[in-house]
């Protein structure tokens, strides 16, 4: 029996690991279950899955929770960055889902690697602002750090059984987004309403931006690099609109090993709980000759700048990952709620960039003090451009 904290439990990803928890009551059991403030579907949750520890954003959230709990429902409830904490290193837990979403993701991820918890990791938000300090950390205190994102799953697997100095490269693909095809001149009139509308995968609003500015396949460059000890110059993106090579690997002799799935992240999530068993989840395997062709192309680097600007900031390296994701995390948030056009992000993180004082080999406090700067000075460059917007 494996022992669950799942930190964003609401979510996309919390969801599935859910249904899979479900699938399988003999092999896991939720210990612990936190949200922002969806406080109705996480008391949903609670009920059904009974777990002794939940946590949310602040204490209104926690309050509203309790009111819509029944009294037969015995859970302790707490709230905050503390609250999160709590949840990933509960001392019964075996592993922890860090399934948050975005920044927040970071605090509670270290809680759980120092109490010596095994992370399914499916913020990548983690390791794009700290992944030198989290990856020290993991090793300090033997702990496992294994992908839930399909495309490091994928790249996990292909590495499994091969010699680590046969490694030519990395070959992270991505869907190329909804927009892929979209003239230039048409990318500053994109609503959020049609940048929410991925053609393959169904995720969270965040993601799915990022998915449409190639800014997630950015971050999940930056990702690899910590996961996997390589260069930004071993990794390379491979725009695949079908989805259904979820990312290869390339070794010194020419040969490439591949992993395939239909778009699902159950797949990547089972694994990641139940690795090296493979769990018997019904899903099924591509439909080969239904699919046809299975292409491949260079993704576009001028239409979308921010894939560049991952790379850059990964090659800088420091603080630099961590103002990136800051300023992303602002741009998105400002564009969904129409203050800036979808062209405007970009705009937004080079000019954050453009302005930060690097600190090289940064302690937690220095990535914090990086991510709180980064914000403010987004805001800043929002809120002109948002003045200039007709």
């Amino acid at each position: 029996m494996k022992r669950l904290s799942i930190l964003g439990s609401t979510g996309s990803i919390g969801r599935n690991v859910l249904n899979i928890v479900d699938m399988f009551p003999e092999r896991f059991r939720v210990e612990a279950l936190t949200a922002k403030d969806n406080v109705q579907r996480l008391a949903r949750q609670i009920e059904y899955f009974r777990p002794k520890i939940a946590a949310v954003f602040d204490g209104d959230a926690a309050d509203r929770l309790k009111r819509l709990l029944p009294p037969e429902v015995r859970v302790e409830i707490f709230w905050g960055e503390d609250g999160y904490r709590i949840a990933a290193a509960n001392e019964e837990t075996d592993m922890v889902v860090a399934a948050m979403m975005g920044a927040a993701g970071l605090s509670p991820t270290l809680a759980g690697i120092s109490a010596k918890k095994d992370i399914a990791l499916a913020n990548k938000e983690t390791l794009v602002m700290a992944g030198s300090l989290v990856m020290a950390r993991a090793a300090e205190n033997g702990v496992v750090v294994r992908p839930i994102d399909s495309e490091h799953s994928a790249i996990f697997q292909s590495l499994a059984g091969q010699r680590r100095e046969d490694l030519a490269q990395i070959l992270l693909t991505a869907s190329g987004g909804p927009f892929r095809l979209t003239p230039a001149t048409e990318l500053a009139k994109i609503r959020p309403e049609d940048a929410l509308k991925h053609p393959n995968w169904d995720m969270g609003p965040k993601i799915t931006i990022d998915s449409a500015t190639l800014m997630n396949k950015g971050l999940e460059v930056i990702e690899a690099k910590w996961l996997f000890g390589v260069s930004e110059e071993q990794i390379q993106v491979v725009v695949h609109p079908q989805s259904i090579v979820h990312s290869m690997v390339a070794y010194r002799d020419g040969s490439v090993i591949a992993q395939l799935g239909i778009p699902d992240m159950r797949g990547a999530i089972a694994y990641a709980l139940s690795w090296p068993e493979r769990l018997p989840i019904q899903q099924p395997a591509p439909d080969f000759t239904a699919l046809g062709a299975l292409t491949f192309e260079a993704p576009d680097r001028v239409r979308f700048p921010c894939l560049d600007m991952a790379f850059s900031a990964c090659e800088i390296g420091g603080t630099m990952p961590a103002v990136l994701n800051a300023a992303n995390e602002s741009a998105v948030a400002a564009f969904l709620k129409k203050r800036i056009s979808f062209t405007a992000i970009p705009e937004v993180i080079a000019w954050v960039m453009d302005r930060h004082v690097r600190t090289d080999q940064p302690s937690l406090d220095d990535i914090l003090d990086a991510d709180g700067w980064a914000r403010h000075a987004a805001s800043e460059r929002i809120m002109a451009i948002g003045r200039s917007m007709p």
